[in-house]
């Protein structure tokens, strides 16, 4: 049992070192040689030998290698191979990686991620911010947006335009301004913050829009010829890619573009595309000036290439060209954003219309993932900030200024737990948001981390409206100009289920494509298998494949280590508020790479169809991406104390998610006692981590009450203004009224408790408390501000039955005219 003991020690040093081959061989021969010393000889240590030079000699031999092993599994690996589509292949190829594959490998370097520069604005965009974007902000009345024009005012719509909010993205030289992305987030997010409906109109030409395509594929005739009118908003761009008959399957879209020679502009024989579509909710797409177009491109006739089945292109094409029909607006759940159907019969377009003229044709798809990830990356992030940080800000004052009992709701324990979760989401949404705005400003495209903060930040900003409903109550429910939170809660399932629903992007891609993408060896794996060159081929696979394996054994000894030290002894940044998240993410990467590698193993391509399974990866992957940006934003602010009670939220909160995730997909691997094993290697002591407790939820709830630094570090960025008939601002006008009045109250209810003054409310007794020297004139003016800014603020809206009989004006019939 010793000498047993001993070897399993051994091969879990050389494991978890990362030993070579030949090393592990060397030492592995010297535990065989001094235990034959030891024990004299006999047969069972006669069959360890031969058991060992069976094993060892044949690994350590190449040619022998690879035709005893490497061969077999090569051929078992490229049966089990999934057939995989070129949509598919050009979306793994799209972007790069970054942190995500350092969570990937069970190894992560901490540099790469702390290393990154701080996410900071130019002074510059920062102007921008404080000036047109304030100005921006300050004009917009999201209740006449939605409720009486379904659309932005003119004015709006002409300081958009002339501020070159459309042209955030696109570089000086064409008249654009030239912002980075953190730039850009900062400023939906603020937009966002005020409504919805504009901070839609914002950032679709800044991600959604053709610009983007345009500076990245596009010809110098046409970026010279639309970016400058983009910028300026001359034009309106719009995105057509989805259609009635294919949603998230681009492969069976059923729009066509034949290309032929057909007449165009005077000229008889011009070659080009006849083109033929119908698209449906596309946003800007009933104010489109120009549309950018994906459709399969076919050349039947050969007249640009050898190829008849060319695959999916994008063109720009200006709306008023004969055959292309501008729907009707479709009614996105009450908001206003301009978003409708597109359709185009037998319409003709020179091949010059192409993004990147013809050298770009079949390129489309991958065209489309390696540009439009901004808008998961960026703008939908930067959307559910300024929605999460405007509910945090609000709502926590609102649950200050509203009383029951004779109590500010906040302090009521029920409400306290919403409260912490609005502002330990808002935290980790806000942390997620700048740490990927700042990674893309150093030049990353990581494309698997945009599907991640996109699917969760989301997510999470739908948690924390529908949180602040609970806690608004009857102020939240019932709609008005008074209301600063019903259409936000009406609007959410628009950022749902834009740019790759939820559902499927939980599902689909965060894991299906970082399983492949993000690991360490996957991809090399499958680029050997798919080599034409046999012996070339099985060289490349024997040279990965034994990394791989190598990886394996060290994530499962590492795995054991760091579940039975509950990773105490791992060298981590940080300090003492820190280092103990730092070793948990390190130690659930670990097993996350391990149980990422068993079921690849066991289920093979059927993986990509275990869709409940593939979506409980991803929730762990996304858990420990979401910790990780919690670590380094606490960091990136200076580590403030007073913060620590959202870090701790934070963490605690994503680290358990990510556990939760973690154990249930042990009950869905197949080959369940080996899968039982796995767990019991990476969770000897059980369930290591908990949800916050009850102290840590009071500290994180009493954020929000609270008139400090925290709080304002918290919803920084988003729209504030102290107009005590503005709709938030005489939230904001109460709170600062109540709590300027706090130490005039406590008097007040002191003298109560003492039968100084009689019971009752607090303005019936102020008088008695004047006469009795209990408190001011000045200081009952303080309570007479408070009580009337502290019923602004919880008022609602009525309406007479003549004016809900015909809400609103009735939406047109057609386009707009902006």
């Amino acid at each position: 049992m010793i000498w047993l003991i001993a070897l399993l020690i051994l091969v879990g040093v050389l494991a978890y070192g990362r030993a070579s081959l030949r090393w592990t061989t060397l030492v592995l021969f010297g535990w065989l040689g001094l235990y034959s010393m030891a024990k004299g000889g006999g047969n069972f240590v006669l069959l360890l030998w031969v058991v060992f030079d069976a094993v060892f000699i044949p690994l350590n031999v190449p040619a022998i290698r690879k035709r005893l092993f490497s061969r077999v599994i090569f051929k078992i690996m490229k049966k089990m191979l999934p057939q995989m589509s070129q949509t598919e292949r050009e979306a793994l190829e799209a972007g790069n990686t970054w942190w995500d594959a350092e969570l990937f490998s069970g190894n992560p370097d901490w540099k790469v991620l702390l290393d990154l520069p701080v996410a900071k604005l130019t002074a510059e965009e920062q102007a921008f911010i404080d000036g047109p974007v304030e100005t921006l902000c300050s004009m917009l009345d999201d209740w006449d947006i939605t409720h009486n024009r379904r659309d932005l005012p003119v004015e709006v719509w002409d300081y958009i335009k002339g501020h070159k909010f459309c042209g955030m993205i696109i570089p000086k030289r064409y008249g654009g301004l030239e912002f980075g992305e953190y730039a850009h987030s900062e400023i939906v997010m603020k937009i966002s913050s005020r409504s919805s409906t504009a901070a839609v109109t914002v950032m679709v030409p800044n991600s959604l829009g053709p610009a983007k395509l345009l500076l990245a594929y596009g010809t110098e005739q046409q970026k010279n010829h639309y970016l400058p009118r983009l910028a300026t908003g001359e034009e309106i761009p719009a995105f057509a890619l989805t259609g009635p008959h294919a949603g998230s399957d681009a492969g069976a879209m059923p729009d066509t573009g034949v290309i032929c020679y057909g007449k165009f502009e005077g000229q008889d024989k011009v070659l080009g595309i006849r083109l033929n579509w119908e698209k449906r909710y596309i946003t800007l797409g009933p104010v489109a000036t120009v549309l950018g177009l994906a459709f399969k491109l076919y050349d039947p006739e050969h007249l640009i290439g050898e190829k008849e089945n060319i695959g999916i292109t994008v063109a720009l094409i200006p709306t008023d060209t004969q055959g292309v029909s501008i729907g009707r607006r479709h009614f996105p759940l009450d908001s206003a954003f301009q978003n409708g159907p597109n359709w185009g019969k037998d319409v003709f377009i020179p091949v010059d219309w192409i993004i990147g003229g013809v050298d770009q044709v079949g390129n489309g798809w991958k065209m489309l993932m390696q540009c439009l990830a901004t808008g998961r990356a960026v703008s939908l992030p930067a959307l559910s900030t300024g929605a999460a940080k405007m509910a945090s800000r609000n709502t926590g004052a609102y649950a200050r200024i509203r009383k029951q009992f004779n109590l500010p709701i906040g302090e009521f324990e029920g409400i306290e737990e919403p409260l912490s979760r609005i502002a330990g989401e808002t935290y980790i949404i806000d942390a997620a948001r700048k740490v990927t705005a700042a990674a893309l400003d150093d030049g990353q495209k990581p494309s698997v981390i945009s599907a991640i903060i996109k699917y969760e930040l989301t997510e999470r900003m739908r948690r924390v409206i529908n949180d602040a409903m609970d806690i608004q109550g009857g102020s939240g429910i019932c709609l008005g100009p008074k209301n600063y939170l019903g259409r936000m809660y009406q609007v959410i399932p628009v950022s749902i289920t834009v740019e790759g629903a939820n559902i499927l992007t939980r599902t689909m891609m965060i894991f299906g494509q970082g399983a492949v993408r993000c690991h360490p060896y996957i991809q090399r794996e499958m680029e050997a298998l798919g080599q034409e060159n046999p012996e070339l081929a099985l060289q490349q696979f024997d040279g990965v494949l034994f990394e791989h394996i190598g990886s394996v054994l060290h994530n499962l000894a590492a795995g054991f280590w760091l579940g039975l030290s509950n990773a105490r002894f791992v060298d981590v940044p940080g300090d003492q508020d820190t280092q103990g998240y730092f070793r948990q993410i390190a130690r659930l990467s670990v097993g996350f790479a391990l149980v990422a590698d068993f079921a690849l193993l066991t289920l093979g391509g059927s993986l990509k169809r275990k869709e409940r399974l593939s979506g409980r990866f991803a929730d762990v992957l996304s858990n420990l991406y979401l910790c990780s940006c919690v670590l380094k934003h606490y960091q990136d602010q200076g580590r403030q104390q007073d913060d620590l009670p959202l870090l701790h939220w934070a963490c605690q909160q994503t680290l358990h998610r990510a556990q939760q995730s973690l154990l249930a997909i042990f009950h869905t691997l197949p080959m369940r006692f080996p899968a039982y094993l796995l767990r019991a290697v990476l969770f000897p002591g059980g369930k290591p981590y908990s949800p916050p407790a009850d102290h840590l939820i009071h500290q994180t709830a009493a954020l929000l009450l609270k008139n400090s630094p925290a709080r304002n570090r918290l919803t920084h960025g988003i729209y504030i203004n102290h107009k005590p008939d503005d709709v938030t601002g005489r939230i904001e006008v109460a709170f600062q009224a109540v709590f300027a009045a706090t130490h005039v109250e406590t008097k007040i209810q002191t003298a109560q408790k003492q039968k100084q003054l009689p019971k009752g409310a607090i303005l019936d007794v102020l008088d008695a408390a004047i006469s009795k020297a209990i408190i001011s004139k000045k200081e009952a003016e303080l309570i007479v501000d408070a009580e009337k800014a502290r019923f602004t603020a919880i008022s609602v809206d009525d309406f007479s039955p003549e004016q809900l009989s015909s809400v609103g004006v009735k939406m047109q019939s057609n386009r707009n005219t902006i």
